[in-house]
């Protein structure tokens, strides 16, 4: 399934609406994106995007579980094991020589409808691109997910955090050589997701999502850099990632929804321009769902899989949209002795160094209503016994009380089980029976209101 497959598929499931209205790509797009319903928001196309009539603009793709379950063909139970398999089991796509993202070469980047999102960013950013590279001799390569700011008509400034990619480019950096790159917009969810997780040095993202893809991506070699990029791409951009010149990126929104702090970052010289002749181009609204949920999945997969192997059972996972879908988790388990929350805790802060606060509940408490977590906080937790506390550890430098350079942080733990050494049913929520004639009579009640 292509991009375009995908969304095709949404159609058919009503997912989708479409605006005909003439909007503007500066400011007008992701206003509307932003004040859509926070309830499945629903999928979004500009059909008439000011100045750029060859193109579409589609964002909210992946902005639910749901749907990024049906990207893959699964159910939601089954989401972690199969970012899990895929991060153990990865397969080598196919590589094909022909695309119909090279309908179209243009000399720059003039012709896209690239968005400026909000009132204090630095410039238009693209937000949704994966970016491929390999290292100088070949044999590692990584694909991940960058904010890119337009400098010109043939320039770009990536922000590189000290991770895959970045240590890729301080290989090609330490022999004198810029870093050739290929960035794709337009591609399918299990591609993006892939991208956004973190496999080992060494592992390929696109082979983690052939494998979420069941055998069935494709790649073309791009014609200008020694990179891959998706055959079913909707724009691809071949880049050299310098070596020598840097810019000031930002300031930017990012994941958090507050201003993420100027930095001076390598700039990516745009070499070639392929893309589809009518064209979908992929907004995704930095710290909207689709942003959360795009970065979060795999880090709640990544605290799945390392609590599970320090308490018996976990139940579920969930980074928060309050705390951004990256800073705050909760994760219910079902916990054998006392010291089982507390092990979690460290495992899931281990297994996500950005996460700052993290909540561990009995699996009788549902992680994704907010209201039974603070109930659990307020009737199992005491702060004298139940409270981890670690000072002066990396966080996140997306964080605007964290040391933004530096990433320095406080980070809580919080044991909100039961303690087995009271009565289970001192801490049980109180139930009145239900019967079959008070049930419909519930019922009527709501149907009318």
């Amino acid at each position: 399934m292509s991009f375009r497959e995908f969304l095709k598929y949404m159609e058919d499931l009503k997912e989708v609406i479409h605006i005909e209205e003439k909007v503007s790509p500066i400011f007008e797009i992701s206003a509307i994106m932003k004040n859509l319903p926070s309830a499945n928001p629903p999928i979004i196309f500009f059909n008439n995007v000011e100045g750029y009539g060859d193109a579409s603009i589609v964002g909210n793709v992946c902005a639910t579980r749901k749907r990024i379950c049906a990207s893959l063909g699964i159910t939601e139970d089954r989401l972690y094991s199969e970012i899990i398999d895929a991060i153990n089991n990865p397969e080598k796509p196919q590589i094909t020589y022909d695309s119909p993202v090279k309908e179209v070469k243009e000399p720059g980047l003039s012709k896209i409808p690239i968005l400026k999102h909000y009132e204090r960013d630095a410039g238009p950013y693209i937000t949704s691109a994966i970016v491929s590279a390999k290292s100088p001799d070949g044999s590692i390569e990584n694909v991940s997910i960058h904010r890119l700011l337009v400098l010109d008509d043939r320039r770009l400034a990536i922000r590189l955090v000290p991770r895959h990619l970045f240590k890729l480019w301080s290989m090609a950096k330490a022999s004198g050589k810029d870093l050739d790159v290929a960035i794709a917009i337009g591609v399918h969810p299990a591609i993006l997701l892939a991208a956004a997780s973190s496999p080992p040095f060494g592992v390929s993202e696109y082979w983690m999502a052939n494998r979420l893809l069941k055998g069935r991506l494709k790649l073309i070699e791009c014609e200008k850099v020694n990179a891959y990029a998706p055959a079913e791409s909707e724009i691809i951009l071949e880049g050299k990632l310098s070596c020598r010149e840097e810019a000031l990126e930002g300031p930017f929104v990012d994941i958090t929804g507050a201003y993420d702090i100027p930095r001076y970052q390598p700039v990516v010289e745009i070499v070639n321009v392929m893309r589809r002749e009518k064209y979908i181009y992929h907004a995704l609204l930095p710290g909207g769902l689709e942003h959360m949920l795009l970065m979060g999945l795999p880090r709640e997969a990544a605290i799945y899989d390392a609590v599970s192997r320090v308490v018996p059972r976990v139940k579920a996972v969930n980074l928060s949209i309050g705390g951004c879908g990256w800073l705050h988790a909760i994760i219910s388990i079902d916990k054998q002795t006392d010291g089982d929350a507390k092990n979690a805790l460290l495992a899931a802060f281990a297994a996500h160094p950005s996460l700052k606060h993290a909540i561990v509940v009995d699996t009788d408490v549902n992680v994704f209503n907010l209201e039974e977590v603070e109930w659990a906080i307020a009737t199992r937790f005491q702060g004298d016994e139940d409270l981890l506390l670690i000072k002066n550890i990396r966080g996140s430098t997306l964080d605007p009380s964290a040391d933004m350079e530096t990433g320095l942080t406080t980070k809580i733990g919080i044991d909100a089980t039961r303690p087995l050494k009271a009565g289970k049913e001192r801490f049980e929520r109180a139930a009145i029976p239900l019967t079959e004639r008070a049930a419909k009579i519930i019922g009527s009640l709501r149907f009318r209101v």
